[in-house]
């Protein structure tokens, strides 16, 4: 699963109205995989199910995402894996025909090959996607469920940098991979990749079955990704908007400071505890300490604000995490969908419950919604993976 933050920084944002348009649309174009990977939200499967959108319903949806009018949202073609699809390849060259900034986000799997980097890069795509989810074999493979599997991705990586194309390596972070994440920040920079993109874990699919982190830690990774990208990437979160809020508090005291701040500042200043000093040390023994301004992705997107999901079969939800179905492409326009909706209409609103009601940085964050909505049903519902409570 792939976000295009990789290039979004690329595209103006002061002048886009998220009523109007979204910023990333995620077509999931398959949910065939042959990996079945422990944390997989779409509880992909060897072979595509019943009712994917054929060739002609696929061209037909990227003519319906250019309909949005420029500057054309990102489409990032995802899945289970894009590469299994037969006409992935003609899919991106038509969307990148028609100028729309367009994304793909293949598994590594025997299909990844250096003769297929060469097809994706001919196809004019701008960026492309590789999941990494542990810098241990151990840990990555665990999850992934294949042998070596660690070895192939980096090499994969390694290929998709070398064809020039832009990378963007994708985690997902939770328990059980938590304490690698420095060393992961590490192999982004040194194999040359342009984005680092952090899911924070939300419980389904497959991931119902994985263990989330806490409210505390969120807060102490979200400090931790903020010096890492002051490492040459920029860094960026799905499921987790507070880490804006995050960094907005860090740029703002060292504009005052006038440099970065040290481990023993950082602690001292946000009560941080062991999880974050444990990764900030080991950032600063793999990589030194960072000095370059923080390339903190801060836009004020979110599930359904911004962002709009498309499932294989058509279905639209407000984003791949938050199964609550609006509609289907066979049936109304995405555009119709996306500013019509009453849903998305009141995610865009910011008419949320509890804390992110009354937050003042509902705009900015606004929660996870697909967090609130797998912990009460409520796609408007407080987001429990935040632990900052607005001051009355």
């Amino acid at each position: 699963m792939s976000q295009a933050g990789v290039i979004s920084g690329q595209v103006q944002h002061g002048f886009l109205d998220f009523n109007e348009r979204p910023l990333l649309v995620f077509w999931e174009t398959t949910r065939a995989c042959l990996l079945a990977c422990k944390h997989c939200r779409a509880s992909a499967m060897a072979q595509p199910p019943p009712g994917e959108l054929t060739p002609e319903q696929g061209q037909a949806l990227i003519a319906q995402v250019a309909a949005f009018g420029k500057p054309y949202p990102i489409l990032v073609l995802t899945g289970g894996d894009v590469l299994m699809r037969p006409d992935a390849y003609e899919l991106a060259t038509v969307a990148s025909s028609l100028g729309i900034p367009t994304c793909m986000s293949p598994s590594v799997t025997p299909m990844l090959t250096p003769s297929a980097v060469g097809r994706l890069a001919e196809t004019g795509i701008k960026a492309v996607s590789i999941s990494l989810d542990g810098a241990e074999a151990r840990t990555h493979e665990g999850i992934r469920g294949i042998a070596g599997h660690l070895e192939r991705t980096l090499e994969g990586i390694r290929w998709l940098v070398g064809a020039g194309l832009r990378v963007q390596v994708n985690t997902t972070v939770m328990s059980s991979n938590v304490e690698e994440l420095a060393d992961i920040a590490a192999l982004v920079a040194n194999l040359g990749a342009h984005m680092w993109e952090v899911f924070f874990l939300v419980g389904v699919g497959r991931g119902a079955q994985l263990a989330e982190l806490d409210p505390a830690a969120n807060e102490e990774v979200c400090h931790f990704l903020f010096d890492a990208s002051r490492h040459g990437f920029v860094v960026r979160t799905v499921e987790a908007p507070f880490f804006r809020r995050v960094a907005g508090w860090r740029r703002a005291r060292e504009e005052t400071i006038g440099r970065p701040e040290t481990l023993e500042e950082v602690r001292a200043a946000f009560g941080l505890g062991d999880t974050y000093a444990r990764l900030r040390a080991r950032l600063d023994e793999l990589l030194g300490t960072g000095r370059r301004r923080a390339a903190a992705h801060t836009v004020s997107t979110r599930d359904g604000k911004g962002v709009v999901f498309v499932a294989h079969d058509g279905e639209v939800y407000p984003a791949g995490f938050l199964p609550l179905g609006l509609g289907n492409v066979k049936e109304r326009s995405l555009v119709e969908i996306y500013r019509d909706s009453p849903v998305l209409r009141q995610i865009r609103a910011g008419a949320f419950s509890g804390r992110c009601g009354v937050c003042s940085y509902s705009d900015l964050c606004g929660g996870s919604r697909a967090r609130a909505f797998a912990s009460s049903g409520d796609p408007l519902g407080e987001d429990p993976g935040c632990p900052y409570h607005p001051v009355d």
